[in-house]
């Protein structure tokens, strides 16, 4: 089996894949964790010793480890903390790794660099493909059948959005993050639910037309990330929600630097 994880600011994605290399990429098992940078190398083990045994997963038959991460000071104290439970050093990739993905950018993250080589490899027969990435940051993927990157928007994340509000407003309680029932809100609540659902997808919307209208074409676009199910049913310019989608690039990643 492969393990997969991918480290971002505001999570841990786990995913358990079958080794072989397949282009459906299935994976057999899926979680998430907090990301906390405080926790010790002890801890970590503990946590993950714990997931192991809640979903029935044999660590002996974890027989290659891949890591991408935006969060550097996380990187070593996870590469760690599997290194001493199963004792196989784990790959890092980067944006550095071997692919077939052409891009010229020194500053490219992992996480959008799996999600282009997951986008063109899995879906190469569409002309463009675009992965909208509801992260902790928004971010939108372009790439081409070619395996050209065509470029990358980020854009303050929806969570990121929507603390800074509350935190920065008096006498507002935490908002649940769900759509309203109208667009014109009639209490507090439910305008600023309005603002960060309505507005963020109608941003969205608007980021996909202008680069449809930049490329001359219309891609096939992907939603991904955390909140990728909030989004996606408001919307007829997401053709597929896969949360799992940038674990399968870093799966990909594996495969061509193994």
């Amino acid at each position: 089996m492969l393990l997969t994880i991918n480290i971002g600011n505001s999570s841990l994605r786990f995913g358990l894949f079958n080794n072989n290399y397949n282009l459906k990429c299935e994976c057999d098992c899926s979680w998430i964790i907090n990301s906390n940078p405080h926790r010790s190398l002890d801890e970590y083990i503990l946590l993950f010793r714990n997931i192991y045994q809640q979903y029935g997963i044999l660590s002996k038959l974890i027989q290659n480890i891949v890591i991408g991460s935006v969060v550097p000071p996380l990187t070593n104290i996870v590469e760690q903390s599997l290194y001493e439970i199963h004792k196989i050093k784990p790959m890092v990739v980067d944006r550095y790794s071997a692919s077939p993905i052409k891009h010229y950018s020194h500053q490219l993250g992992t996480d959008l660099y799996a999600n282009a080589i997951a986008a063109y490899t899995l879906y190469h027969n569409k002309k463009n493909t675009l992965v909208v990435d509801f992260g902790t940051a928004l971010s939108l993927t372009c790439i081409d059948k070619y395996g050209t990157l065509q470029g990358v928007i980020i854009a303050p994340g929806v969570n990121s959005s929507l603390s800074a509000l509350i935190g920065n407003t008096a006498q507002l309680s935490q908002i649940e993050l769900k759509r309203p029932p109208s667009i014109l809100g009639q209490y507090t609540e439910t305008c600023i639910q309005s603002g960060i659902i309505y507005g963020y997808i109608s941003m969205v919307e608007g980021l996909i037309n202008r680069i449809n209208k930049e490329l001359k074409t219309n891609c096939f676009v992907i939603a991904t990330g955390g909140l990728s199910h909030i989004y996606t049913p408001l919307t007829k310019k997401i053709h597929l929600k896969d949360k799992l989608h940038t674990i399968k690039g870093l799966k990909i990643l594996f495969h061509w630097n193994r």
